[in-house]
């Protein structure tokens, strides 16, 4: 029996916002990189991190993640971080132009909607470029869920 193997070993999700794509409308995607300490990186391998209440900002000609946590890495004694500190994203000048033109013009919110390890084992952050759902919105997307969960179900037992 031949064995399987993974294809990217060190590919690993560390933490992942679903409320996004129910809250946001999502227009596009982008990966970004993320400038972190040593212990934050090693608290992100042991799985300590949260994007949920957190967002992307354009400051300066600079993109930031603002209200990211990473838990407290225990092994690091003189070096900690903090845990909500901004984190600097890094993206290229043309990218960087086409999210403030994005976020300032046309009033759209940059999202996290992933933070993960890419497979050559760096920390990458994908940023949403989105705008918020109005409350009929939601109900209409939930609705639409509903019906093709119901709509699956019902082929599965009569199909």
């Amino acid at each position: 029996m031949a064995q399987v193997k993974n294809a990217d070993p060190n590919y690993k999700v560390i933490a992942e916002n679903r409320r996004a794509r129910f809250d946001y409308a999502i227009e596009e995607d982008l990966e970004c990189g993320i400038i972190l300490e040593g212990s934050e990186v090693k608290s992100m391998r042991q799985g300590g991190s949260n994007i949920a209440e957190s967002y992307a900002a354009v400051e300066d000609g600079e993109l930031w993640l603002v209200n990211s946590y990473v838990a407290p890495y225990d092994q690091a004694k003189t070096f900690r971080h903090d845990e909500r500190r901004r984190r600097k994203l890094l993206v290229s000048r043309k990218q960087m132009a086409h999210l403030w033109n994005e976020t300032q013009r046309k009033g759209m919110t940059l999202v996290p909607l992933v933070l993960y390890f890419n497979h050559r084992g760096m920390a990458k952050i994908k940023i949403g470029v989105a705008k918020g759902k109005k409350n009929h919105d939601k109900r209409e997307a939930s609705a639409k869920r509903d019906w093709s969960r119901q709509k699956a179900r019902l082929l599965k037992d009569h199909g």
